[in-house]
């Protein structure tokens, strides 16, 4: 791409969206053209003019049909990605779609080959591979400085229950929450799921059950490389948002813990205090946001793979699909059991 910076527009004004927008502007390789929001107004067009982007709309056709757009990023409600991502594809821009791709794997295996025939880039946004920690135990892992994966262990625990509105639309916990985990879980052992077997339960709140979703589970997973992973979450963690992940192997072990605000410990007669873990998502992973978007600007730019593509984004669902079923029919499930995919070159992972 002869290019000296990607122009981009963004489908989608939420809060993800937003926080996209703000780390683009900041990146001298990006330039945001133009936003659209099915409910954009005064709002939304005061919020862009302040930050010098030109086009709003309610219209995503219209920006995806800009003929100075280069790549969408696509950060809608998950029941919108899949007609937007083939839309994109189809008029030949490179696309960032936030995950899940969707709720049906179908439907996600077929936006993947729309932009797999396209020969457009594709980035997935499973942005916990972007975290500094988590980036370097993978790269210990890869090394060989801890030998051969044995266990993996991955704790993800929000600090409060999403609102029930959020349940009702949100595809469960597997699909919604631990679908980060699963991805992450591939990342870091460099090895495909092979079987999954799923515990699940409410005990936080009863309107989970009353959506047929679950608000605490654990997943064991079996790879291929013969390791064993274990995945807990929780939907309200009362000290913060809980986010650890450890590879036991033959020679040693590398482990990232919580991010803190500071690293002060205070130490009297009554106890150790020290502060809380980042409250959410956006403190903790506000780096990783900053660099999975400037490394889809490179790849555009380089002409690279991008870290993580549609195929990991299959896999994730594949794997949340087989722990929902494993959870409903109480044994494990083998991955084989979840229909696949032929195409997937554009990923990096495992």
């Amino acid at each position: 791409m002869e290019k000296d910076k990607v122009k981009i527009g963004i489908i989608g004004a939420g809060r993800i969206g937003k926080i996209h927008a703000d780390n683009l502007l900041r990146n001298p390789l990006a330039e945001i053209v133009g936003i659209s929001d099915l409910f954009a107004g005064p709002e939304l067009q005061s919020w862009a003019a302040e930050r010098g982007i030109a086009a709003v709309t309610t219209d995503s056709s219209r920006l995806i049909a800009m003929s100075e757009v280069d790549a969408v990023l696509i950060c809608s409600s998950t029941d919108t990605h899949v007609p937007l991502m083939e839309q994109a594809a189809r008029a030949g821009k490179h696309i960032f779609c936030e995950k899940p791709v969707s709720m049906d794997l179908q439907q996600t295996l077929a936006a993947v080959t729309a932009a797999e025939q396209a020969g457009v880039k594709l980035q997935i946004g499973f942005n916990r591979r972007f975290d500094h920690n988590f980036r370097r135990v993978r790269e210990h892992v890869q090394m060989g400085t801890i030998g051969e994966p044995h266990i993996i262990r991955i704790t993800s625990r929000d600090p409060s229950p999403p609102p029930a509105e959020y349940i009702r639309v949100s595809g469960g916990i597997f699909m919604d929450m631990m679908i980060h985990d699963f991805d992450m879980a591939r990342y870091l052992t460099g090895s495909e799921v092979e079987e999954v077997y799923a515990l699940g339960n409410v005990l936080i709140d009863p309107v989970f059950a009353e959506h047929g979703d679950v608000d605490t589970a654990i997943v064991t997973l079996n790879f291929e490389n013969r390791a064993i992973g274990v995945i807990d979450n929780s939907r309200q963690a009362v000290y913060g948002y809980d986010q650890r992940v450890e590879v036991f192997g033959s020679l040693g072990n590398a482990a990232a813990a919580n991010d803190h605000p500071n690293t002060a410990e205070i130490s009297t007669a009554g106890g150790l205090m020290r502060d809380k873990p980042l409250h959410f998502f956006l403190e903790r992973y506000n780096e990783a946001y900053v660099e999975e978007t400037a490394l889809f600007i490179e790849s555009i730019l380089k002409d690279t793979p991008v870290m993580v593509g549609g195929y990991d984004a299959v896999q994730a669902e594949r794997i949340a699909l087989a722990a929902r079923m494993s959870l409903l029919q109480k044994r494990p499930v083998k991955l084989s059991e979840v229909p696949g995919m032929t195409v997937g070159t554009q990923t990096a992972a495992p």
